[in-house]
């Protein structure tokens, strides 16, 4: 059974306010893609993201994560395979010290210590913080606390790594060094972003969405040179 890829079929997601976040969308990220998401704040986006992972659910259609289809019963399965990077770091570190945050996944999926010591140093040196491990999150400039939230995922190992606006407000070194974080994963990745110099270099495909559709779906280099495409999601003028 394969964890590693994305299918979403006519999924439909309606806030209780009555607001229609997706229409129909549909798509499938094989094993190792790399997708970029683009598109409007408001297109749609970030709610995609949370239907990945269960976070929400969808009113419609289905949301696979492998053979797994996201619901209820298969959230604890469904977390273990996508780990989600939000784009507040400070929404996933909340506990004393770097090194607690980052064990906080290994430790709830019930590995022994020895796995779970090995899962932190490894997180940490990936995305270069681990001289930070001892330190309080809230010491963190906000391009570390970045790199730790990736971490935190990382440690649990996951199939799919799902992130939501990762290059936002950061400089220009902790910028290009998230970048060279997300080149090196090796598993599948969909990030959301307005950064399009960063998906150029990261993402050979491209998601753009419109009003809660998928309206382009192709190579990044094509989507973003299609200037009618671009301007009728409102992406140029």
């Amino acid at each position: 059974m394969s964890h590693h890829y994305i299918k979403f079929t006519d999924v439909c997601y309606t806030y209780p306010s009555g607001y229609k976040a997706l229409d129909g969308v549909s798509f499938t990220i094989q094993h190792g893609e790399k997708v970029a998401l683009i598109g409007l704040n408001g297109a749609g986006k970030s709610t995609l993201l949370l239907l990945t992972n269960g976070l929400l659910l969808p009113d419609s259609g289905e949301v696979n994560i492998g053979d797994v289809p996201v619901s209820k019963k298969t959230l604890k399965l469904v977390r273990q395979s996508v780990g989600m990077v939000f784009q507040n770091p400070d929404d996933q570190l909340f506990m004393p010290t770097v090194g607690d945050d980052v064990a906080f996944g290994p430790i709830n999926m019930g590995l022994p210590e020895q796995e779970i010591n090995r899962r932190v140093d490894s997180a940490l040196m990936a995305v270069g913080c681990h001289d930070l491990c001892g330190r309080s999150p809230m010491q963190l400039s906000g391009g570390q606390k970045r790199s730790v939230a990736i971490a935190t995922v990382l440690s649990m190992e996951p199939s799919v790594l799902v992130m939501d606006e990762p290059t936002s407000n950061l400089d220009l070194r902790a910028r290009r060094h998230v970048i060279d974080i997300l080149k090196e994963f090796n598993h599948t990745l969909l990030v959301a972003t307005h950064d399009i110099e960063m998906i150029k270099e990261v993402c050979p495909r491209t998601l753009l969405m419109k009003d809660g559709r998928i309206v382009g779906d192709g190579n990044t280099d094509e989507i973003l040179n299609d200037r009618y495409l671009m301007a009728d999601a409102g992406m140029i003028g």
